[in-house]
């Protein structure tokens, strides 16, 4: 077995301590709620804003149907005007004149059908304009959530790191001055373990896996030095044991 001094062996709880409330700090600051709820609006935020897109192409295809139609009516209106004038001026000879009561009849009839296609258009283009404006207000909810959502994130995000920061200088004071191989163990055993690196042995009972350890392993571990480490059989922690204390 490895040996280390029994301080070091204590202090290394410390360490351990200050690591677990460090990565716990972490895996918090990286999975915060509002992580979720951010990427979700944005996600919503990418769908309004294709839809915004095209919803903005479609009231600008409708104004242009709607001015051709508008230039369509002016159009046949100002010919039967014009029709209506001379009509009206008697100058032209009977055959004439008849013609151009034909001319306005056909022209009354035309604008008519213009104006109900002017008016489907028009009313089109006003469904149009109201979605539009829907989907950019939603955009405007959407954005304001947003920024409520970072402030929130924020603020839990710098929490988060001043408590990582005092962790890691509470970590870095139990670890100076460590026995190099017993911190390169704890290491090498914290990886494995995901994050367990030294635990204090309870009785029987491993403080990392909360293993019963079996007889045979507790009277090794009762028969060594204080100063030698000692290690879980289930899961290869380091045990502290409080007789060493």
């Amino acid at each position: 077995m490895p040996t280390a001094p029994v301080a070091d062996q204590q202090r290394l709880l410390d360490v351990q301590d200050a690591d677990l409330r460090i990565q716990q700090a972490r895996h918090k600051r990286d999975h915060l709620p509002v992580h979720a709820q951010l990427a979700e609006l944005s996600a919503r935020d990418t769908v309004l804003d294709d839809e915004a897109i095209a919803r903005g192409a479609e009231v600008t295809d409708l104004r242009r149907e709607v001015t051709k139609a508008e230039d369509d009516v002016q159009a046949v209106r100002g010919r039967a005007d014009r029709d209506r004038a001379r009509l009206e001026s008697g100058s032209s000879n009977a055959k004439d004149l008849q013609a151009l009561q034909g001319e306005l009849e056909l022209l009354g009839r035309r604008q008519s059908d213009l104006e109900d296609v002017e008016l489907e258009a028009m009313e089109r283009l006003e469904v149009a304009e109201e979605a539009h404006s829907r989907v950019k207000a939603e955009r405007e909810d959407l954005t304001k959530r947003v920024r409520e959502l970072e402030h929130e994130r924020n603020v839990a995000v710098r929490a988060l790191d001043a408590e990582i920061a005092e962790a890691e200088a509470e970590r870095a004071a139990a670890a100076e001055g460590l026995d190099p191989a017993l911190v390169t163990l704890y290491e090498r055993v914290r990886a494995h373990n995901g994050g367990i690196g030294a635990a204090v042995l309870t009785g029987t009972t491993c403080g990392g896996c909360h293993m019963s350890l079996n007889p045979s392993d507790i009277k090794v571990i009762e028969r060594a030095a204080p100063d030698q480490v000692v290690r879980c059989e289930e899961c290869g922690t380091i045990l502290v044991r409080k007789a060493a204390q």
